[in-house]
């Protein structure tokens, strides 16, 4: 069936799409020809992360990015990755009442993704999700993540670019933070800027930049804005493009999505061993094996290497 939904994603079929992204999100069987034929159609779209703390006013400021790039002539993709419901496994935030005017708008396809127990807050399976928007004819491709624990990371390595927002309270934080949100942030946004300590966070952030960045990257721009009243959104898209060509300039773009693809590699590679690794027979002697406290006299890595070192055979 996957194979059959390609024509349709190639022809921008909202139908078409969903149901790939659906069965991709649901562990459904996928067969690799499905993304073998994508991924000559999949390279041309501009991945961009949008990560931050909870109530920093991602959502809003993606829905301000979609009009933006509309304007522009862009066609968008969203995959916005919320925290899994422990009830039902499905995103708890999956209604995004503030996008549904897009609904009918074939130029933009929005999807909610459960996290699926990622605290990294990016979906294990969004950037298989992004290569079908990018075969659909997307131009820019949005990810929103939940930006909790290692979500920024997780973002930075499935984005071309990554947008880190902060809000005005996040001032006595950026000393514990600088460290992380300088490796991974290629720009960084204060939204809610009409709160008294936008400025001071901004001349704050911009010192810690300048005296922190790494060494051949880029220093990261930060930008102000209001997303609820859609103040700063064209200078920060704008923004946005000037960065993109100054990382294509320099080569960062090349070796960042270079990077990405090592790492998706590596990823497949050892979810592909672990699952045959795991056999019903090894599964049940190490369940046997460890029943009660008193069981485990051994340390796990002999366990481990028991189970390693055992021939199918011997189960």
């Amino acid at each position: 069936m996957p194979k059959e939904l390609i024509p349709g994603i190639l022809d921008n079929d909202t139908g078409a799409i969903s149901k790939a992204i659906t069965r991709i999100e649901n562990d459904q069987r996928v067969p690799d020809s499905f993304f073998s034929e994508l991924h000559e159609n999949s390279s041309q779209s501009i991945r961009i992360g949008i990560t931050g703390p909870p109530g920093s006013g991602k959502s809003t400021l993606t829905n301000e990015l979609i009009k933006t790039c509309l304007s522009s002539n862009k066609t968008v993709g969203v995959i916005a990755v919320d925290p899994t419901s422990p009830f039902t496994g499905g995103a708890l935030l999956g209604d995004r009442v503030r996008m549904n005017k897009y609904l009918w708008d074939d130029r933009v396809f929005i999807r909610s993704m459960g996290s699926h127990g990622d605290l990294g807050g990016l979906a294990r399976k969004a950037q298989e999700a992004g290569d079908v928007l990018a075969a659909s004819g997307k131009d820019i491709i949005l990810y929103e993540t939940i930006g909790v624990g290692q979500g920024e990371h997780d973002v930075a390595k499935a984005a071309d670019l990554t947008v880190v927002i902060l809000v005005p309270e996040s001032g006595d934080e950026i000393q514990l933070m600088k460290a992380g949100l300088i490796e991974i942030a290629d720009l960084f946004v204060i939204n809610k800027s009409d709160r008294d300590g936008a400025n001071r966070l901004a001349s704050l952030l911009k010192n810690i930049l300048h005296n922190f960045t790494a060494r051949g990257k880029i220093e990261p721009p930060v930008f102000n804005t209001v997303a609820n009243q859609g103040q700063g959104i064209i200078d920060l898209f704008m923004g946005i493009q000037d960065h993109l060509k100054l990382m294509e300039g320099k080569g960062m773009l090349d070796n960042r999505r270079l990077n990405r693809y090592r790492d998706r590699v590596s990823d497949l590679i050892r979810e592909r061993l672990e699952d045959k690794f795991w056999t019903e027979e090894k599964r049940a002697f190490l369940n046997q094996a460890t029943q009660t406290l008193n069981s485990i006299k051994s340390a796990p890595v002999i366990m481990a290497q028991k189970l390693l070192d055992r021939q199918p055979d011997e189960f």
